[in-house]
């Protein structure tokens, strides 16, 4: 059902446990202009509030995903200011992406480029069309994608980072898949089908071991070895005391569907 909607450019439907948040810039290929991260940041952080939400899925209205920062606005000024404040939005809402308790996934088609490239790197799973195409173009038009960098070099090998960081040159999906860009590369007929298979699969886990997970994931990505396992550790333990652990051990014991208690 469609929830309330922050503006024009993101709409947001609910359907059951999973969050649809389209990207409604459709003219523009869905370019994330100040105001429209700011709504998609504010429509995430009420989605994170929500505890019947288990999943999100962000996807973009039309012929494409979304082809980065809107380079009209960011030519209508000349301020350091107001570059400043676009550019820490972004951050803002890449970051969003990564604190939200619930997994994100992206469903990409047309073209993600510069920041929506940035923007599948942060999501949490993706899935494209085999026709889609991926790049951080800022090096052609003297805007090297340095805010895209950081998702994109935690997510891909470092010289294929660079290989899109420097060349700026557009990158199939099937590669996108290869280098782990997206997790899958599907027909554009299996795009729907592939995203709710992943968001559904991820909605019938229990939404207090997904928080706990999620948060354990990011958080020991840049500890050492050492560090991460004394961490990861911790986390277990903390997770085995939850009451969703001891009723998903049971069900699993007894052969039965676990009844998650959110906790």
């Amino acid at each position: 059902m469609p929830a309330a909607q922050d503006n024009e450019f993101v709409l947001r439907e609910d359907q059951g446990t999973i969050a649809r948040v389209t990207l409604n810039r459709p003219k523009a290929y869905n370019a994330l202009s100040l105001e429209m991260m700011r709504a998609l940041t504010r429509t995430l952080e009420a989605i994170g509030q929500d505890t019947t939400i288990r999943c999100v899925i962000v996807e973009g209205a039309g012929k494409g995903f979304c082809a980065g920062h809107d380079l009209r606005e960011l030519r209508s000024r000349t301020d350091r200011a107001f570059y400043e404040e676009v550019f820490e939005t972004c951050c803002q809402l890449m970051s969003t992406i990564t604190h939200l308790p619930q997994p994100v996934i992206a469903k990409v088609h047309g073209i993600a480029t510069a920041a929506g490239c940035q923007l599948v790197a942060t999501c949490d799973l993706a899935v494209a069309e085999e026709s889609a195409r991926f790049a951080t173009p800022g090096v052609n038009i003297g805007l090297f994608c340095s805010t895209p960098m950081v998702a994109l070099s935690r997510n891909v090998p470092r010289k294929r980072a660079m290989e899109m960081l420097l060349t700026g040159e557009l990158v199939s999906a099937p590669v996108a898949a290869d280098w782990g860009l997206v997790n899958e590369a599907v027909d554009a007929e299996a795009l729907e089908e592939r995203v709710t298979a992943y968001a559904e699969a991820v909605a019938s886990k229990s939404p207090h071991v997904l928080k706990i997970g999620k948060r354990a994931f990011y958080e020991q990505l840049d500890q050492s070895l050492d560090e991460a396992y004394r961490h990861t550790a911790q986390v277990m333990t903390e997770n085995m005391l939850a009451r969703d652990a001891a009723e998903g051990i049971d069900a699993f014991l007894e052969k039965r569907t676990p009844e998650w208690k959110g906790a």
